[in-house]
């Protein structure tokens, strides 16, 4: 009798596992498309083949009766998401990058391919790698193309390979990341400051007071506003702009209402549309740094210049004269200063790939720009421009990270900005920066932007894992020295879903860029593990299937993955 039980409850985990998809593929379905049916007239993304430990974990959940989750779990994996490749020979690439291209073009549908083999990957870290030299990246390229031929492809260059510059983690003893250059390292907690190199995986956002970053073990004192408006960029003089490391929208919550926008301004202005992204949150509710500048970063402005929730009348702006730019004291552009040969061979690596993917005519490429809790504009700005963005498509923005998506959105706008400013002629360190006050940016972009978008470079960004925002660091998690908020962090959700009918002019698509699901890392957090100190178990290895992070990522989703199909009448 226990034998027969026993075969009969095995029996039925079986086929409850083998018929789950089949049971609720219209939910998954209608979840999956839920961003997506009207951009399919646009474009539809391609959804590759799930993990096949994600499928073992939709079993083994199936098996014990939990069909909510692993309904919920189904619906992710068959999401549309990117298919990342790295470290493969280039035979091997080139076959596997046919066979996904062709699969994506049978069923009418665009693959987005993430291309993750520079050489000297991730400073070494949990996500090291990579091609030995520029001549194997260069015949890896190559394989990449020939795989990929005439049809139509969406490419995410090489994650991090510009946020994180081989400048930036020369120094092994404060090579986690450039962070966000406006943050002074005295300004942080000697408990706060890294001591490991930063994985791939998107940095921590950074520009958050140090009371924060305590756990608050005090309350911080008020702060009285401002009463004067600092100063406007002269166009003709190479002055830093206005900035607050607090004042970057890195810290926002999903649910936090939008800033009141007036329809009067954002109809007159087709350069901002309705869309436009709300205020930064002020500097209690914004994520801890946990980074520390590397020695080739600018000095960074106080963290406590916070800009006044109302501003007074700013006198007009002087009207630049793009052809006569002050040449003398912006330089050279197009060759910013590189500090050794690596960062060097760098800047020709993405530029051989920019130049041989976008040479076979149906290929969209992407270039790494980091994320708003990263670097100033000012500051990626000058690399995208060494590295090709002018032959590229345009530029990647929150890859792996849990930015919010009004924070992308503006620092996308920026960025691009700054871009056409540089290209009429612009010195980049007078553009706008996240920094600035919302007001004081946009009296800016109505001065230097282009009349006609079409002369703006798009973006794209991720949004695998934003749905609750950046990981705000609990009071337990302080005793670390690296809290790597970006590495694995707890109770993150699902985002929005992936579309190329994003409402913004600039935005070509919101995608899931990273594979929701796979790890970060060990994320050790400045200990000498083997246990991640804030879950209190051992992490997978960067790329690995995390049974663990993957339900939360579905259970803490915003929007919600529905799992339940509602029919007409009920």
């Amino acid at each position: 009798m226990r034998k027969r039980r026993k075969i009969l409850t095995v029996s039925t985990a079986v086929v409850a596992a083998a018929t789950l998809p089949l049971l609720i593929s219209p939910v998954v379905s209608a979840a999956a498309r839920e961003d997506d049916d009207d951009s399919s007239r646009i474009a539809r993304l391609y959804a590759p083949p799930p993990d096949r430990d994600s499928y073992r974990q939709v079993a083994r959940l199936a098996w014990r009766g939990d069909f909510r989750d692993s309904a919920g779990l189904l619906a992710m994996v068959r999401t549309p998401q990117a298919v990342w490749y790295g470290d493969e020979s280039p035979e091997r690439i080139q076959r596997l990058v046919r066979r996904t291209t062709r699969s994506a073009d049978v069923q009418g549908k665009l693959p987005v391919l993430a291309l993750y083999n520079i050489p000297g990957r991730d400073c070494g870290s949990y996500s090291s790698g990579g091609a030995d030299d520029l001549a194997a990246y260069e015949a890896w390229i190559d394989a990449v193309a020939e795989g990929i031929g005439d049809r139509k492809v969406l490419i995410v260059l090489e994650p991090d390979s510009l946020a994180l510059l081989p400048s930036d983690c020369a120094d092994e003893s404060n090579a986690d990341q450039t962070a966000v250059e406006e943050q002074p390292a005295e300004e942080r907690p000697a408990e706060e400051r890294p001591a490991e190199e930063r994985p791939v995986e998107e940095q921590p956002a950074a520009g958050q007071p140090a009371e924060q970053q305590t756990a608050v073990e005090q309350p911080p004192a008020a702060e009285a506003p401002p009463t004067d408006l600092p100063p406007l960029p002269d166009p003709g003089a190479s002055t830093a702009p206005p900035a607050a490391s607090d004042a970057q929208g890195t810290g926002q919550d999903a649910a936090r209402p939008p800033e009141a926008q007036s329809p009067d301004a954002q109809s007159a202005d087709p350069r901002l549309p309705a869309s436009e992204t709300p205020a930064p949150k002020p500097a209690e509710a914004q994520e801890p740094s946990g980074q520390e500048p590397s020695a080739s970063q600018s000095p960074a402005p106080d963290p406590s210049a916070e800009q006044p929730g109302t501003l007074p009348e700013l006198p007009p702006l002087p009207t630049p004269d793009p052809a006569t730019p002050d040449l003398e004291n912006m330089g050279d552009l197009d060759t910013p200063v590189v500090e050794d040969q690596e960062t060097a061979a760098r800047y020709s690596e993405i530029n051989y790939a920019v130049d041989t993917l976008t040479a076979l005519g149906n290929t969209s490429v992407y270039l790494d720009a980091g994320h708003a809790g990263w670097h100033s504009v000012s500051g990626i700005v000058p690399r995208l421009i060494k590295a090709g963005i002018d032959r590229a498509t345009g530029f990647a923005l929150n890859v792996s990270h849990y930015q919010t998506d009004p924070d992308s959105a503006w620092y996308g706008r920026l960025i691009s900005s700054c871009l056409a400013y540089a290209d009429d002629g612009g010195d980049p360190e007078d553009c706008a920066d996240q920094s600035w006050s919302r007001r004081h940016a946009r009296r800016w972009l109505h001065a230097h932007v282009p009349d006609d978008p079409g002369r703006m470079k798009h973006f794209v960004t991720d949004t695998s894992r934003n749905g609750q925002g950046p990981w705000t660091p609990r009071a337990a998690t302080h005793q670390h020295n690296d809290v790597q908020s970006w590495c694995n962090p707890p109770e993150r959700g699902l985002g929005r879903r992936p579309t190329t009918r994003t409402g913004d002019a600039l935005l070509d698509a919101a995608l899931w860029v990273k594979t929701p699901g796979e790890s970060d890392g060990r994320c050790l957090r400045g200990t000498d593990g083997p246990l991640d100190p804030v879950r209190g178990t051992v992490n997978p290895d960067a790329g690995e299937w995390f049974p663990e992070q993957a339900l939360e990522l579905v259970r803490y989703a915003e929007p919600s993955v529905k799992v339940f199909r509602r029919f007409p009448g009920r």
